[in-house]
């Protein structure tokens, strides 16, 4: 609410009654030192018939701020990374998946039947003869079709990242800088995070297990993709996680409060994780 004047007057100062989307402005950029009796006010201002009335015009204008609000946050360039790579893995999975189809029905057809992606790619140039050859054709045309739309948004990730994560995505990479972005629910979320958790994401399923009894406590999630973690001895892994979980967070902090780069939190990576690949004493 606002405090713009002497009198303290409210959100609804100088907007008109029926001028939702002044109203919602009102709510998202007022503040006020102290409550006062807005009911009132805003009658004795002329906004509002009534205490009932009052409260309907504050409802209406704090839905449309939240959904302003919403709307600004949606298409937030950490939010459009975050769709990007989900629709890029989405594109993976599903090519794979009609790929294994396309390998099956092929089989059927003909004796130098492939499989994979590849392998459709290699059939959607062929010429069809019959319609049923030609369905499989049009099928692995699909198939090179989505796995091109993959190649493509992988493109736009890695030029994304860059630009909206400068530290994590120089730090994880590109890739797995925007799927720890789309985990967390956008960079501000990862960016108030524990490294603790960091460390974990994209494990949830084991995480809950482990909650129930029913499994150990998981070591690494979707970081275990880093090579300073997959390509750690097994009983270094989990301080090589830890380590690496730390400094992202720490680089989706600086990203998010400030967008500076600094690549000495790489150098800072790099020793920690050349000292625990010395060790010879296990975690």
């Amino acid at each position: 609410m606002n405090d713009r004047t002497p009198s303290g007057a409210g959100w609804f100062e100088s907007v008109d009654p029926g001028d939702v989307e002044g109203a919602a402005t009102g709510i998202r950029d007022g503040s006020a030192a102290a409550p006062r009796n807005w009911p009132v006010q805003a009658v004795e201002a002329g906004f509002a018939d009534g205490e009932d009335d009052y409260y309907d015009r504050l409802r209406e204008a704090t839905l449309a701020a939240t959904a302003a609000a919403v709307e600004e946050a949606e298409r937030a360039d950490d939010r459009q990374l975050a769709h990007a790579v989900r629709a890029m893995d989405d594109c993976e999975r599903t090519a794979n998946e009609l790929a294994e189809r396309v390998a099956e029905w092929a089989g059927t057809l003909f004796d130098d039947a492939g499989t994979g992606v590849e392998y459709a790619r290699t059939l959607a140039e062929s010429d069809p003869d019959g319609p049923t050859e030609r369905r499989v054709v049009d099928l692995a045309r699909r198939v090179a079709s989505l796995a091109d739309e993959r190649d493509e948004l992988r493109t736009f990730v890695q030029q994304q990242a860059s630009i909206v994560a400068p530290n994590l995505a120089a730090m994880a990479g590109p890739v797995l800088s925007a799927r720890l972005i789309a985990l967390a629910g956008g960079l501000g979320s990862l960016a108030k995070m524990p490294s603790g958790t960091v460390q974990v994401l994209g494990a949830e399923d084991a995480l809950f297990a482990h909650l129930r009894g029913q499994a150990s406590s998981p070591k690494h999630g979707i970081i275990y993709t880093h090579e300073y973690v997959r390509n750690t001895a097994p009983d270094q892994r989990g301080s090589a996680s830890r380590a690496l979980a730390g400094k992202l967070t720490i680089a989706a902090r600086v990203d998010h409060y400030s967008g500076e780069r600094k690549p000495e939190l790489d150098d800072e990576l790099d020793d920690r994780i050349a000292s625990i690949r010395s060790r010879g004493d296990g975690e």
